[in-house]
């Protein structure tokens, strides 16, 4: 990662942290909500589960077009990282609430709270790395932040469920919350790269990930 520019790096390495940390709880969500909120009923856990997922993109998706315009309103990148840092920190707040859950709207509740924070985050991660992609090496960056964030989530899904088996689902939890947290505190590193005025933008397709 040589040629990259240390904005684009840091970029990266946050974004594997992050989908390290919720590609550990992804795989046994499902199994901690039959166990531990429908008390081991499968039909009522598979209607809890559905109504979270539906919880958590129906809440990202009204809400990141209209952040997105709000921070495409204000010139500079100021902005743009405040939303990145804080919404990936809130994003974090949301695995420690499954800890102490043992309803279901608990669950919506913390999924609505990831929503919020991922949809600050996802807006305006993908605003400063369009606009600091270097020049000549958009599908090079781009197939980077792909594979990193491809690789985090495959061997933590199987890490995730090691860990479950061996310990509880109270680790799988812990260790979300913590990755998502050191991501945020990764994105704090640029803040002096930041542009405080607006810079001609590079047009690249937007990464479709699992968020």
């Amino acid at each position: 990662m040589k040629t990259i520019n240390r904005v684009i790096k840091i970029l990266i390495i946050s974004d594997f942290f992050l989908n390290c940390g919720w590609g550990l709880l992804g795989p046994v969500f499902a199994i901690f909500i039959v166990q531990k909120i429908a008390v081991g009923s499968a039909v009522e856990g598979a209607k809890i589960a559905g109504f979270a997922s539906l919880s958590y993109w129906l809440i990202k998706s009204l809400i990141q077009v209209p952040i997105g315009k709000y921070l495409d309103k204000n010139h500079g990148e100021k902005d743009d990282f405040v939303f990145l840092v804080a919404g990936t920190f809130v994003a974090g707040v949301a695995p420690f609430g499954y800890l102490f859950s043992y309803l279901a709207w608990h669950i919506y509740a913390f999924q609505a709270l990831h929503a919020v924070g991922m949809a600050m985050a996802v807006c305006s991660w993908a605003a400063i790395f369009t606009r600091h992609i270097d020049k000549g090496q958009e599908a090079f960056e781009w197939s980077m932040e792909s594979t990193s964030i491809g690789l985090g989530a495959g061997i933590a899904g199987a890490l995730g469920g090691i860990l479950v088996a061996v310990f509880n689902f109270d680790i799988v939890f812990i260790l979300t919350g913590g990755f998502t947290i050191l991501a945020a505190s990764l994105l704090i590193l640029i803040r002096k790269e930041i542009l405080s005025k607006n810079v001609p933008v590079i047009h690249v397709p937007p990464l479709v990930t699992h968020f």
